[in-house]
């Protein structure tokens, strides 16, 4: 009996001391990346938790509250789980105003009514653009609808008019990843430029095509062509409910793409043009353009009255849209996520709304709110301000919930680690989880921001590689 004591003992003791070394090794790491000269001028900082019990094994700079970039997506992730729950679904519903004449002829209008849902018509789903249209084409023939005296109407009314949040940088607005939101979203809410490089750096850029044909946004290309090896260096810039876009930058000699993606200006509006589109290529002619609430609206236009609903699609579970946000960074699921959050707290759709009723859920569970400085959903603005103890304390406290094996899965892998990225101009951070060769499970948020130079996610790897 003793014997075993004194091994427990020996264990006990091997075990500490294996522990404060490897503190010790993540400090020393850490104060290596302070004296790094791409860190002269940054601020850097570091939590490490103990994903068992919480316990703070080494953190430095932790209280500084620091631009997240897309690592803001594991709270916003987090929030939308617990308010709305993993199984949550979004409903876009399809109806039609006025009534139908014994000939088919609707004396009124069809309207698509958003709720929000950031996946309507995506690629990544079976809600994919054309099973979409095909599902309403056959609903609108199963209700005997044959000719439409009104519109296809966009119904954008869930989110209110502002799309992007307040902060977003210009150069990233009109971009696939600064897609803004839209009660209707449609297509992710973007659409591809396809283009063509001359054979010097002294001949024009080519547009080939738009893909879908988007023949109600002017194309302005002030592209150059671009060196051999120089790659994508374009910018487009169409502000939200513009129908004119400028393509600034350069389009390298011998790059592989073929295109751009573009953020749609009036994701609503596409949505709404689209299915009259394919009604027209059926043969079911429609009196009046294509509109949006949005437009009716700042027309002076009432907004008629739904009839009937004819059809309702739902989106995939919030499990599953989770999974594609953070494996794939998607702005805009994060922007939708932030708003019907405040929609389900009985507040106001809107971005800031939303940020206010994620500060105030984790504010209830002990984290400090003015740790938070939460503008909006992604972190794709460089106003975000959010200490890296306040994001290792929701990815700890998120750990016993039902819904985390989800959230878990959906979590990049980076370095050998669960781990979510973020980066923005200068800025650099991870936050997730890691578990050792022993079995030892830790919370990791490291934050860089201001660093100068390129390659700096090998640098933070190496304090990150002492836990392994």
């Amino acid at each position: 009996m003793k014997f075993f004591k004194i091994l427990s003992l020996s264990l006990c003791l091997a075990i500490a001391a294996n522990a404060q070394n490897r503190i010790q090794n993540i400090e020393k790491a850490f104060n290596n990346l302070l004296n790094d000269e791409q860190a002269k001028h940054a601020l850097v900082s570091l939590c490490v938790l103990d994903a068992s019990t919480g316990k703070t094994l080494y953190a430095k700079n932790e209280q500084i509250g620091l631009a997240t970039a897309s690592t803001l997506k594991t709270i916003t992730a987090a929030t939308a789980f617990s308010i709305l729950g993993k199984d949550f679904q979004f409903q876009t519903n399809l109806a039609y105003t006025g009534t139908i004449t014994t000939d088919g002829t609707l004396k009124g209008n069809l309207i698509i009514i958003g709720s929000g849902d950031p996946t309507l018509g995506s690629w990544r789903y079976q809600n994919k653009e054309n099973a979409v249209l095909t599902a309403w084409v056959a609903a609108i023939k199963a209700a005997g609808i044959k000719k439409i005296e009104g519109a296809v109407i966009g119904d954008d009314r869930i989110f209110g008019t502002q799309t992007t949040p307040e902060g977003w940088v210009w150069q990233d607005i009109g971009n696939y990843y600064g897609a803004g939101t839209s009660g209707l979203a449609w297509r992710e809410n973007q659409f591809d430029i396809h283009l063509r490089p001359g054979s010097s750096t002294a001949d024009e850029v080519k547009i080939v095509k738009t893909a879908p044909a988007t023949p109600y946004v002017q194309i302005v290309n002030e592209l150059k062509t671009g060196a051999s090896g120089t790659g994508d260096r374009s910018y487009a810039f169409l502000p939200p409910y513009s129908n004119v876009a400028y393509l600034r930058g350069s389009w390298g000699i011998g790059i592989a793409k073929t295109g751009i993606s573009v953020a749609l200006p009036d994701p609503a509006f596409d949505c709404a043009y689209r299915l009259q589109d394919t009604l027209k290529r059926l043969g079911i002619s429609t009196g009046q353009q294509a509109t949006t609430a949005r437009l009716m609206t700042l027309n002076n236009q009432v907004i008629p009255s739904v009839t009937q609903k004819i059809s309702t699609i739902s989106s995939p579970s919030l499990s599953e849209i989770t999974y594609w946000f953070l494996k794939k960074s998607i702005n805009l699921y994060g922007e939708s996520l932030l708003k019907t959050i405040a929609i389900k707290s009985g507040k106001a759709g809107t971005t800031s709304k939303g940020a206010e009723t994620e500060i105030n859920f984790w504010a209830d569970k002990g984290v400090d709110r003015t740790a938070l400085n939460i503008i909006d959903g992604s972190g794709l603005s460089p106003g975000d301000r959010i200490t890296t103890s306040a994001m290792a304390n929701v990815l700890f406290q998120i750990q016993k919930e039902n819904w985390f094996p989800d959230y878990y899965k959906a979590l990049p892998e980076y370095n050998g680690m669960k781990i979510k990225s973020g980066t923005i101009n200068d800025v650099s951070a991870f936050a997730g989880y890691h578990t050792d060769a022993a079995g030892n499970k830790y919370v990791v948020v490291i934050n860089i921001n201001n660093y100068s130079g390129n390659s700096i996610n090998k640098k933070l790897f190496k304090v990150l590689d002492e836990l392994k």
